[in-house]
C-alpha cells in the first residue's frame, strides 16, 4: 500500500509541477492553468511532504528543481501525457472532427507545407480549427508546454516522450542583386567570405547551419546585417551589395528577382514533424500529420513513405 500522502496525488498536482519547471515560477504558473497562486503553493506543498524533498529551490529571481523535483517532473509529464493519449476517441471521421490542430513553423516550411496543409484540412475537416505558430527557436519549449501539437523544421528534438518523422531536404544556396559582383565568375568560398552578408537570426537566437560548416572550416563569417525571418530578403536585398545564404527551395522561389549562386559548400538540410505522446493516439492530429506527409511527398518528392513507424520515436535527452 502506498503512504497516504503519496496516494493523495493527483493528475492536478503533477499537472502543477511539470508547469512550475516549466516556468520557474509560481505566478507563472499559475496564469499558465489558470488558477491563483495559492492554489498553486498548496499543490507543491502537498508534493513535498509525498515526495520529502524541497522539490523546487530560489535561485535569485526564480525557482530552480532540486534533483528529485527534476526527475518527478520527467514522469510527472510522462504520465500527463499517457493519460491524454488514453482519452482521445479512438474512432475519427474528419468530416465531422471538431477540435484544433496547431502547428508551429518557420518561414521555410510556411511557404512549401502550409499552404496545401490548410486547403485540404479545410476541405476535409470544414469543423477542425487550424493554428500556425511562428516556432523560430522555440519549437521544443513549445511542445513541452502544450501550447503546440507538432512542429516543423530543420532542428534536432530529442527526448524519450518525442516523435520525428521526415518531411523534406534542401541545401543552401545564395542570392543577390543580378548586378553583384559575384554573378561573373566562379563563386569561390574566398570570394563568398570576403562579401557582405545578410543573415536570418530570429531575433540574435539562432545559426543558420552554414555557420557551423564555415566554423568547421576554420571561417568566422560575421554578418553586415540580420534580420528576424526570411520574408524582408526579396526587398531587402535588391540594389544593395548584401548576399543571402538561405535554403535552395527557398532561392528558387526568388530567382526571377534575384540572382540565384551555389553556396560554395555541401550542407544538408534536414527539415522533420515532431509530435509527443500526448497526440500520438488522437484521431485528428494523427490526421494532421498524415496530410503534412503527403503534402510533403507531393509537392517536395522526397518525404516519408506514408505510415509513420514506431522506430522513429527517438530517445536520449537534449
Amino acid at each position: 500500500m502506498l503512504p497516504d500522502e503519496l496516494a493523495s496525488v493527483d493528475l492536478a498536482a503533477l499537472q502543477t509541477l511539470v508547469a512550475v519547471q516549466d516556468r520557474a515560477s509560481f505566478s507563472d504558473a499559475s496564469q499558465l492553468l489558470g488558477v491563483n497562486q495559492s492554489t498553486i503553493s498548496y499543490a507543491i506543498k502537498r508534493l513535498r511532504k509525498a515526495f520529502n524533498d524541497p522539490l523546487f529551490v530560489r535561485q535569485g529571481n526564480s525557482i530552480v528543481a532540486t534533483d528529485k523535483g527534476e526527475q518527478l517532473a520527467q514522469q510527472a509529464r510522462g504520465i500527463l501525457e499517457q493519460m491524454a493519449a488514453l482519452s482521445s476517441p479512438s474512432g475519427f471521421d474528419p468530416a465531422t472532427a471538431e477540435g484544433s490542430v496547431t502547428v508551429s513553423c518557420n518561414h521555410h516550411e510556411r511557404m512549401f507545407l502550409i499552404p496545401d496543409f490548410l486547403r485540404r484540412a479545410q476541405k476535409e475537416a470544414p469543423q477542425a480549427t487550424i493554428h500556425i505558430f511562428e516556432s523560430a527557436v522555440d519549437g521544443k519549449q513549445q511542445l513541452k508546454e502544450n501550447t503546440c501539437d507538432i512542429v516543423l523544421g530543420p532542428v534536432s528534438i530529442l527526448g524519450d516522450i518525442y516523435y520525428r518523422r521526415k518531411m523534406f531536404s534542401d541545401h543552401y544556396a545564395c542570392v543577390m542583386d543580378p548586378a553583384h559582383e559575384l554573378t561573373r565568375g566562379a563563386l569561390t568560398l574566398e570570394r563568398y567570405c570576403a562579401s557582405r552578408h545578410v543573415a536570418v537570426t530570429h531575433n540574435g537566437r539562432w545559426e543558420a547551419l552554414y555557420f557551423a560548416a564555415l566554423l568547421a572550416r576554420g571561417i568566422e563569417l560575421e554578418p553586415d546585417v540580420t534580420v528576424s525571418s526570411h520574408d524582408i530578403l526579396e526587398r531587402l536585398i535588391p540594389a544593395s551589395e548584401l548576399v543571402a545564404t538561405i535554403p535552395y527551395r527557398l532561392a528558387r522561389r526568388l530567382s526571377d528577382r534575384l540572382a540565384l549562386r551555389p553556396f560554395p559548400m555541401d550542407v544538408f538540410i534536414q527539415v522533420d514533424m515532431y509530435w509527443t505522446e500526448r497526440t500520438h493516439h488522437s484521431g485528428l492530429h494523427r490526421w494532421a500529420r498524415q496530410i503534412l506527409a503527403e503534402v510533403a511527398e507531393e509537392n517536395l518528392g522526397d518525404g516519408d513513405p506514408p505510415t509513420a513507424r514506431r522506430d522513429d520515436r527517438l530517445t536520449g535527452g537534449q
